[in-house]
């Protein structure tokens, strides 16, 4: 009876523990200053601990959740985000490779003010969206959300 509740204990806390794991991914970006009338370059990061990975824009599988970043800014264009190439991985649970992402994947984008922009700051709220894996198992998909902010002259 002991080994049971043992056990049952243990697996509840390797539970948690990986539930926190897949959580602890982290977004941040950067922007930088703009003009009016002008554009900029902005990134959005996605750190990813070690020991797991995220499916990448384009993961190889009908299976596998892609990555996805959407940007947007009020009074302001965004445009073009562009994904980096994964890295090709086999895994236990699937015969064919997948394309992932690991460490840190950046992801840019085109920010657009207009010449009659009112204010000294605009705003882009940028959303990624991943499913994060080890190479055993994959948790569900999550979505995070930053708040970036470029500086208009």
């Amino acid at each position: 009876m002991k080994k049971i509740l043992f056990s049952a204990i243990l697996s509840l806390g390797l539970l948690f523990f990986a539930e926190g794991a897949a959580n602890a991914q982290s977004v941040s970006g950067s922007i930088g200053t703009v003009t009016r009338g002008g554009s900029v370059r902005g990134t959005v990061a996605l750190s990813i601990p070690g020991g797991l990975h995220v499916n990448s824009n384009r993961p190889n599988s009908q299976y596998a959740i892609p990555t996805t970043v959407k940007v947007s800014a009020v009074g302001a264009k965004t445009s073009g985000v562009n994904y980096p190439r994964g890295k090709n991985r086999k895994f236990q649970f699937s015969e064919d490779t997948l394309n992932v992402y690991e460490g840190t994947a950046t992801f840019s984008f085109n920010l657009t003010v207009p010449a009659n922009f009112k204010g000294n700051v605009v705003r882009v709220r940028a959303v990624v969206r991943y499913q994060a894996c080890t190479d055993e198992v994959c948790y569900p998909p999550k979505t995070k959300e930053v708040t970036l902010t470029a500086r208009v002259k």
